[in-house]
Protein backbone atom coordinates (compact mmCIF):
# COMPACT_ATOMS: atom_id res chain seq x y z
CA UNK A 1 0.00 0.00 0.00
CA UNK A 2 1.44 3.39 -0.95
CA UNK A 3 2.02 6.22 1.53
CA UNK A 4 -0.85 8.33 0.17
CA UNK A 5 -3.38 5.52 0.63
CA UNK A 6 -2.09 4.87 4.18
CA UNK A 7 -2.71 8.53 4.96
CA UNK A 8 -6.27 8.27 3.65
CA UNK A 9 -6.94 5.16 5.74
CA UNK A 10 -5.78 6.96 8.88
CA UNK A 11 -7.95 10.03 8.26
CA UNK A 12 -10.31 10.43 11.22
CA UNK A 13 -13.96 11.30 11.64
CA UNK A 14 -16.11 11.68 14.72
CA UNK A 15 -18.65 8.84 14.79
CA UNK A 16 -21.37 8.46 17.40
CA UNK A 17 -22.87 5.07 16.61
CA UNK A 18 -22.57 1.99 14.43
CA UNK A 19 -25.75 -0.02 13.90
CA UNK A 20 -25.55 -3.47 12.37
CA UNK A 21 -28.16 -5.58 10.62
CA UNK A 22 -30.45 -2.68 9.65
CA UNK A 23 -33.12 -3.41 7.04
CA UNK A 24 -34.69 0.05 6.79
CA UNK A 25 -31.93 2.25 5.40
CA UNK A 26 -31.35 0.98 1.89
CA UNK A 27 -31.68 -2.44 0.25
CA UNK A 28 -30.82 -5.67 2.05
CA UNK A 29 -29.03 -6.02 5.38
CA UNK A 30 -26.92 -2.96 6.10
CA UNK A 31 -24.42 -1.46 8.50
CA UNK A 32 -25.16 2.15 9.47
CA UNK A 33 -22.33 4.52 10.36
CA UNK A 34 -23.54 7.64 12.18
CA UNK A 35 -21.48 10.82 11.74
CA UNK A 36 -21.48 13.58 14.34
CA UNK A 37 -22.42 17.12 13.36
CA UNK A 38 -25.48 18.55 11.60
CA UNK A 39 -26.36 22.04 10.27
CA UNK A 40 -30.09 21.48 10.85
CA UNK A 41 -32.00 21.61 14.11
CA UNK A 42 -35.18 19.69 13.33
CA UNK A 43 -37.73 19.97 16.13
CA UNK A 44 -38.36 16.20 16.08
CA UNK A 45 -34.76 14.99 15.72
CA UNK A 46 -34.40 11.47 17.15
CA UNK A 47 -30.59 11.59 17.24
CA UNK A 48 -29.80 14.74 19.27
CA UNK A 49 -26.42 13.25 20.19
CA UNK A 50 -25.49 13.65 16.52
CA UNK A 51 -26.16 17.38 16.26
CA UNK A 52 -22.89 18.67 17.71
CA UNK A 53 -19.48 17.75 16.33
CA UNK A 54 -17.90 17.76 19.80
CA UNK A 55 -17.88 15.04 22.48
CA UNK A 56 -20.97 15.04 24.68
CA UNK A 57 -21.86 13.46 28.02
CA UNK A 58 -25.07 11.49 28.32
CA UNK A 59 -26.11 11.24 31.97
CA UNK A 60 -28.79 8.78 33.11
CA UNK A 61 -29.73 10.50 36.33
CA UNK A 62 -32.08 7.69 37.42
CA UNK A 63 -29.20 5.21 37.31
CA UNK A 64 -26.79 7.39 39.28
CA UNK A 65 -26.13 6.33 42.90
CA UNK A 66 -24.13 9.48 43.76
CA UNK A 67 -21.01 7.45 44.50
CA UNK A 68 -18.78 10.27 43.25
CA UNK A 69 -16.37 7.96 41.43
CA UNK A 70 -16.48 10.17 38.35
CA UNK A 71 -15.43 13.35 40.15
CA UNK A 72 -11.72 12.74 40.85
CA UNK A 73 -11.01 11.04 37.51
CA UNK A 74 -12.24 13.89 35.27
CA UNK A 75 -9.20 15.97 34.26
CA UNK A 76 -11.27 19.09 33.59
CA UNK A 77 -13.70 18.77 36.52
CA UNK A 78 -16.95 18.43 34.63
CA UNK A 79 -18.55 16.33 37.40
CA UNK A 80 -19.36 17.59 40.87
CA UNK A 81 -21.83 17.46 43.76
CA UNK A 82 -24.01 20.47 44.40
CA UNK A 83 -25.60 21.31 47.73
CA UNK A 84 -29.32 21.52 47.11
CA UNK A 85 -29.79 24.37 49.59
CA UNK A 86 -27.17 27.00 48.84
CA UNK A 87 -25.82 25.95 45.44
CA UNK A 88 -22.23 25.66 46.71
CA UNK A 89 -19.86 22.85 45.83
CA UNK A 90 -20.25 20.18 48.50
CA UNK A 91 -18.55 16.84 48.05
CA UNK A 92 -19.77 15.34 51.33
CA UNK A 93 -23.36 16.52 51.22
CA UNK A 94 -25.70 14.07 52.99
CA UNK A 95 -27.99 14.13 49.96
CA UNK A 96 -25.57 14.79 47.11
CA UNK A 97 -26.91 15.68 43.73
CA UNK A 98 -24.60 14.68 40.92
CA UNK A 99 -24.26 17.46 38.36
CA UNK A 100 -22.56 17.73 34.99
CA UNK A 101 -21.04 21.09 34.14
CA UNK A 102 -22.38 21.54 30.62
CA UNK A 103 -20.42 24.76 30.10
CA UNK A 104 -17.20 22.72 29.88
CA UNK A 105 -16.37 20.78 26.72
CA UNK A 106 -15.72 17.09 27.34
CA UNK A 107 -12.33 15.97 25.97
CA UNK A 108 -13.48 12.39 25.40
CA UNK A 109 -11.08 10.65 27.77
CA UNK A 110 -13.91 8.37 28.99
CA UNK A 111 -12.44 8.07 32.47
CA UNK A 112 -15.79 8.93 34.08
CA UNK A 113 -17.52 6.35 31.90
CA UNK A 114 -15.11 3.66 33.09
CA UNK A 115 -15.37 4.74 36.74
CA UNK A 116 -19.17 4.68 36.90
CA UNK A 117 -20.36 1.38 38.46
CA UNK A 118 -23.95 1.82 37.19
CA UNK A 119 -23.17 2.95 33.65
CA UNK A 120 -25.01 6.19 34.29
CA UNK A 121 -22.46 8.09 32.20
CA UNK A 122 -21.58 7.59 28.56
CA UNK A 123 -19.47 9.73 26.26
CA UNK A 124 -20.89 10.30 22.78
CA UNK A 125 -18.37 10.48 19.99
CA UNK A 126 -15.47 8.29 18.87
CA UNK A 127 -12.60 9.38 16.65
CA UNK A 128 -12.39 6.57 14.12
CA UNK A 129 -9.97 6.12 11.25
CA UNK A 130 -11.15 4.77 7.93
CA UNK A 131 -9.25 1.55 8.55
CA UNK A 132 -11.00 1.13 11.91
CA UNK A 133 -14.43 1.63 10.35
CA UNK A 134 -13.55 -0.76 7.54
CA UNK A 135 -12.70 -3.43 10.11
CA UNK A 136 -16.27 -3.18 11.40
CA UNK A 137 -17.72 -3.23 7.90
CA UNK A 138 -15.69 -6.25 6.83
CA UNK A 139 -17.25 -8.34 9.61
CA UNK A 140 -20.59 -8.26 7.81
CA UNK A 141 -19.55 -8.61 4.16
CA UNK A 142 -21.22 -12.07 3.85
CA UNK A 143 -24.56 -10.55 4.93
CA UNK A 144 -24.25 -7.78 2.34
CA UNK A 145 -23.58 -10.13 -0.53
CA UNK A 146 -26.28 -12.66 0.46
CA UNK A 147 -28.99 -10.02 0.97
CA UNK A 148 -28.07 -7.36 -1.57
CA UNK A 149 -27.22 -5.04 1.32
CA UNK A 150 -24.27 -2.84 2.12
CA UNK A 151 -23.15 0.23 4.04
CA UNK A 152 -25.18 3.36 4.75
CA UNK A 153 -23.68 6.56 6.14
CA UNK A 154 -25.93 8.83 8.17
CA UNK A 155 -25.90 11.02 11.23
CA UNK A 156 -26.18 13.75 12.26
CA UNK A 157 -25.31 14.73 8.74
CA UNK A 158 -22.73 12.74 6.80
CA UNK A 159 -22.01 15.78 4.62
CA UNK A 160 -20.62 17.54 7.69
CA UNK A 161 -17.49 15.37 7.22
CA UNK A 162 -17.44 14.89 3.42
CA UNK A 163 -13.76 14.05 2.87
CA UNK A 164 -13.79 11.14 5.30
CA UNK A 165 -17.12 9.93 3.94
CA UNK A 166 -15.87 10.03 0.36
CA UNK A 167 -12.70 8.12 1.22
CA UNK A 168 -14.66 5.52 3.19
CA UNK A 169 -17.14 4.97 0.37
CA UNK A 170 -14.27 4.72 -2.11
CA UNK A 171 -12.81 1.85 -0.09
CA UNK A 172 -16.24 0.19 0.13
CA UNK A 173 -16.65 0.34 -3.64
CA UNK A 174 -13.21 -1.24 -4.07
CA UNK A 175 -14.52 -4.13 -1.97
CA UNK A 176 -17.66 -4.40 -4.11
CA UNK A 177 -19.97 -3.22 -1.32
CA UNK A 178 -23.21 -1.35 -2.10
CA UNK A 179 -23.12 2.19 -0.65
CA UNK A 180 -25.80 4.64 0.43
CA UNK A 181 -25.95 7.88 2.35
CA UNK A 182 -28.77 9.49 4.31
CA UNK A 183 -28.65 13.25 3.89
CA UNK A 184 -30.64 16.40 4.43
CA UNK A 185 -29.07 17.72 1.23
CA UNK A 186 -28.01 20.91 3.01
CA UNK A 187 -24.43 20.94 1.73
CA UNK A 188 -22.24 22.45 -0.96
CA UNK A 189 -23.08 20.98 -4.35
CA UNK A 190 -19.38 20.29 -5.03
CA UNK A 191 -19.21 18.15 -1.88
CA UNK A 192 -22.33 16.22 -2.86
CA UNK A 193 -21.02 15.58 -6.37
CA UNK A 194 -17.67 14.45 -4.95
CA UNK A 195 -19.33 11.86 -2.72
CA UNK A 196 -21.88 10.93 -5.40
CA UNK A 197 -19.19 9.25 -7.52
CA UNK A 198 -18.96 6.50 -4.88
CA UNK A 199 -22.60 6.40 -3.72
CA UNK A 200 -25.02 3.86 -5.14
CA UNK A 201 -28.07 5.40 -3.49
CA UNK A 202 -28.99 8.72 -1.90
CA UNK A 203 -31.69 8.59 0.78
CA UNK A 204 -32.58 12.26 0.52
CA UNK A 205 -34.79 14.14 2.98
CA UNK A 206 -37.46 16.66 2.11
CA UNK A 207 -38.83 17.84 5.43
CA UNK A 208 -41.07 20.70 4.27
CA UNK A 209 -41.59 22.03 0.75
CA UNK A 210 -42.32 25.62 1.85
CA UNK A 211 -39.02 27.36 2.60
CA UNK A 212 -40.35 29.70 5.30
CA UNK A 213 -41.99 26.83 7.12
CA UNK A 214 -38.86 24.71 6.59
CA UNK A 215 -36.87 27.39 8.39
CA UNK A 216 -39.28 27.34 11.32
CA UNK A 217 -39.00 23.55 11.64
CA UNK A 218 -35.28 23.05 10.97
CA UNK A 219 -33.44 26.36 11.33
CA UNK A 220 -32.45 26.54 7.65
CA UNK A 221 -34.22 27.38 4.40
CA UNK A 222 -34.70 24.70 1.75
CA UNK A 223 -33.67 26.33 -1.55
CA UNK A 224 -30.22 24.73 -1.45
CA UNK A 225 -31.75 21.37 -0.54
CA UNK A 226 -34.19 21.36 -3.46
CA UNK A 227 -31.58 22.66 -5.91
CA UNK A 228 -29.11 19.95 -4.89
CA UNK A 229 -31.79 17.27 -5.21
CA UNK A 230 -32.59 18.46 -8.71
CA UNK A 231 -28.91 18.38 -9.69
CA UNK A 232 -28.37 14.85 -8.37
CA UNK A 233 -31.37 13.45 -10.20
CA UNK A 234 -30.68 15.25 -13.47
CA UNK A 235 -27.05 14.07 -13.40
CA UNK A 236 -28.20 10.46 -13.17
CA UNK A 237 -27.46 9.57 -9.54
CA UNK A 238 -29.86 7.17 -7.80
CA UNK A 239 -32.10 9.01 -5.35
CA UNK A 240 -34.95 7.96 -3.09
CA UNK A 241 -36.70 10.84 -1.35
CA UNK A 242 -37.72 10.39 2.25
CA UNK A 243 -40.16 12.73 3.95
CA UNK A 244 -40.70 12.60 7.71
CA UNK A 245 -44.40 13.01 8.45
CA UNK A 246 -45.04 15.15 11.53
CA UNK A 247 -48.70 15.54 12.41
CA UNK A 248 -49.72 19.18 12.30
CA UNK A 249 -46.35 20.35 10.98
CA UNK A 250 -45.95 18.96 7.46
CA UNK A 251 -48.71 16.40 6.89
CA UNK A 252 -51.44 18.62 5.44
CA UNK A 253 -52.85 17.73 2.04
CA UNK A 254 -51.60 21.07 0.72
CA UNK A 255 -48.03 20.35 1.84
CA UNK A 256 -48.16 16.82 0.44
CA UNK A 257 -49.67 18.11 -2.80
CA UNK A 258 -46.92 20.71 -3.31
CA UNK A 259 -44.20 18.19 -2.47
CA UNK A 260 -45.51 15.50 -4.80
CA UNK A 261 -46.12 17.98 -7.61
CA UNK A 262 -42.50 19.16 -7.30
CA UNK A 263 -41.27 15.55 -7.43
CA UNK A 264 -43.49 14.59 -10.36
CA UNK A 265 -41.11 16.47 -12.65
CA UNK A 266 -38.64 13.61 -12.01
CA UNK A 267 -40.99 10.68 -12.55
CA UNK A 268 -39.51 9.83 -15.96
CA UNK A 269 -35.97 9.59 -14.60
CA UNK A 270 -35.10 5.94 -14.05
CA UNK A 271 -32.66 6.89 -11.30
CA UNK A 272 -35.45 8.55 -9.26
CA UNK A 273 -36.61 5.73 -7.01
CA UNK A 274 -39.72 7.23 -5.49
CA UNK A 275 -40.75 8.58 -2.12
CA UNK A 276 -40.99 7.08 1.36
CA UNK A 277 -43.18 8.88 3.90
CA UNK A 278 -41.89 8.23 7.42
CA UNK A 279 -44.46 8.82 10.20
CA UNK A 280 -43.31 10.54 13.39
CA UNK A 281 -42.12 8.38 16.27
CA UNK A 282 -41.06 9.20 19.82
CA UNK A 283 -37.81 7.26 19.76
CA UNK A 284 -34.97 9.36 21.07
CA UNK A 285 -36.94 11.54 23.48
CA UNK A 286 -35.10 10.13 26.50
CA UNK A 287 -31.80 11.15 24.95
CA UNK A 288 -32.71 14.81 25.35
CA UNK A 289 -32.94 14.52 29.12
CA UNK A 290 -29.64 12.65 29.26
CA UNK A 291 -28.00 15.44 27.23
CA UNK A 292 -29.71 18.19 29.26
CA UNK A 293 -31.48 19.41 26.12
CA UNK A 294 -35.08 20.52 25.67
CA UNK A 295 -37.31 18.51 23.34
CA UNK A 296 -39.35 21.11 21.48
CA UNK A 297 -42.38 18.90 20.80
CA UNK A 298 -44.55 18.78 23.91
CA UNK A 299 -47.41 16.60 22.63
CA UNK A 300 -47.61 13.18 21.05
CA UNK A 301 -47.62 13.72 17.28
CA UNK A 302 -47.78 10.04 16.43
CA UNK A 303 -50.34 9.03 13.81
CA UNK A 304 -53.33 6.81 14.30
CA UNK A 305 -53.85 4.08 11.72
CA UNK A 306 -56.89 5.82 10.26
CA UNK A 307 -54.86 9.01 9.74
CA UNK A 308 -52.22 7.09 7.82
CA UNK A 309 -54.97 5.38 5.83
CA UNK A 310 -56.24 8.78 4.69
CA UNK A 311 -52.75 9.87 3.67
CA UNK A 312 -52.23 6.66 1.69
CA UNK A 313 -55.55 7.21 -0.08
CA UNK A 314 -54.57 10.79 -0.92
CA UNK A 315 -51.17 9.93 -2.41
CA UNK A 316 -52.71 7.31 -4.72
CA UNK A 317 -53.84 10.20 -6.88
CA UNK A 318 -50.28 10.95 -7.97
CA UNK A 319 -48.34 9.20 -10.70
CA UNK A 320 -45.40 8.47 -8.41
CA UNK A 321 -44.06 5.54 -6.44
CA UNK A 322 -44.99 6.76 -2.94
CA UNK A 323 -45.21 4.60 0.15
CA UNK A 324 -46.08 5.25 3.78
CA UNK A 325 -43.57 3.24 5.81
CA UNK A 326 -45.24 1.59 8.80
CA UNK A 327 -42.86 -0.16 11.19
Amino acid sequence: MNTENCSILERKAKIFNVQKYSIYDGPGVRTLIFFKGCPLRCLWCSNPEGLERKYQIMFKEDSCIDCGNCIPVCPIHIHYFMDEDDGQLQINNEKPSHKVNRSLDCIGCRKCETACPKRALSIVGLDKTISEVLEIIEQDVPFYFSSGGGVTLGGGEVMAQPEFATNLLTECKRMGIHTAIETSGYAKLDSLLMIAQFTDLFLYDIKQIDSDHHYELTGVRNERILDNLTELIRRGFNVKVRMPLIRGLNDSQETLRQTLEFLQSFKDYKNFQGVDLLPYHKLGINKYKQLNMNYAITEDLSFKDEELDKIEEFIKGYDLQVEVIRH
